[in-house]
């Protein structure tokens, strides 16, 4: 059954009339109402591409953080031949928030790390909704360790909240794994291409996304802070947070217009969770074609852009 959000209300009404029609015809070879059916689903069709031709910043935010959007292990599941997951972080333990592991994009061996956030309630709590915890970050940055010691690029798909505030992940250095995370990412000698797949939030997204290129889905958003805490913050009311949202430019036409991220994903209509496989397949595409960019690059090429790639964001001139 399909989940629709707030702002979806008349798209929900008419294909919800659509699925009446067709329930009503069955069998019945003597009624024939598929001219009616038709015109439905093209209002249907013509409703979906208007509304999301028009979202406000906030409603983005709802469609980036929709249930049904694909998650990485679909991507892992649709792109990635041979996945080899890789676990642990030599230190304390696993953590499921973050995957990571070594397979091959259209037939190129490649690294792939990314948050995980769970389809059901179960698999929610396993990943911890996509909310690392230090050892997370330390088992990317093990991976990456590796993959530049076997020569591989590495790809991070981003889908987290932020990382995890608890006690425990404080305790054991969670800022300390991010910001060691982040040197990582700023300091490979292999291509880093990241991927903002559904919300890339606070420190726990730039731990990953602190790449040579970064794509952005055209739904997805990438914020320094939810729009709910920068609510609470600025306003002591988490009501606020459509304000927030809104101010914060956190879309990926803002992120682009800024320079934050390079390059913009086209979404199905009606979203990533209309038609995961072909988004899948989008960004496949997408990634092979910059991967080939770096062949017969040097090492010392690659950091260096990189790097003045986040230099230029804060230099003013």
């Amino acid at each position: 059954m399909r989940t629709y959000l707030d702002f979806e209300k008349n798209i929900a009404e008419l294909e919800s009339k659509i699925s009446e029609l067709r329930a009503l015809t069955g069998n019945d070879t003597t009624v024939s109402i598929d001219d009616e059916i038709a015109k439905l689903e093209s209002k249907a069709r013509s409703a979906l591409k208007e509304t999301y031709a028009n979202l406000t910043p906030w409603q983005k935010t709802q469609v980036a953080r929709h249930p049904d959007r694909p998650h990485f292990t679909d991507y892992v599941n649709g792109l990635i031949e041979d996945f080899t997951p890789l676990a642990g972080d030599r230190q304390f333990g696993e953590d499921h928030a973050i995957i990571g592991g070594i397979g091959k994009l259209h037939g190129r061996s490649v690294m792939i790390i990314g948050h995980e956030k769970g389809r059901d309630t179960q698999s929610r709590i396993k990943h911890n909704f996509g909310m690392a915890r230090p050892e997370g970050y330390r088992k990317a940055i093990r991976l990456m360790d590796m993959a530049e010691r076997f020569s591989l690029p590495v790809i991070t798909l981003v889908d987290t909240a932020g990382a995890y505030p608890g006690v425990g992940a404080e305790e054991r250095g969670q800022a300390e794994a991010i910001a060691r995370s982040t040197e990582k990412c700023l300091t490979l000698s292999v291509p880093l291409i990241a991927a903002i797949i559904g919300e890339g939030g606070s420190g726990g997204a730039v731990a990953l996304a602190s790449a040579n290129r970064v794509l952005i889905l055209e739904h997805a958003i990438y914020t320094v802070i939810s729009p709910e805490g920068a609510a609470s913050i600025l306003w002591r009311d988490a009501a606020k947070a459509q304000e927030a949202a809104t101010s914060m430019k956190i879309t990926a036409d803002d992120l682009k217009h800024f320079g934050v991220v390079d390059a913009i994903i086209s979404e199905p209509p009606g979203g990533a969770h209309r038609d995961p496989m072909k988004t899948i397949e989008t960004l496949g595409l997408m990634l092979d074609s910059i991967l080939q960019e770096y062949d017969g690059k040097s090492p010392d090429e690659i950091r260096r852009e990189r790097q003045e790639k986040f230099l230029k964001i804060g230099r003013v001139v």
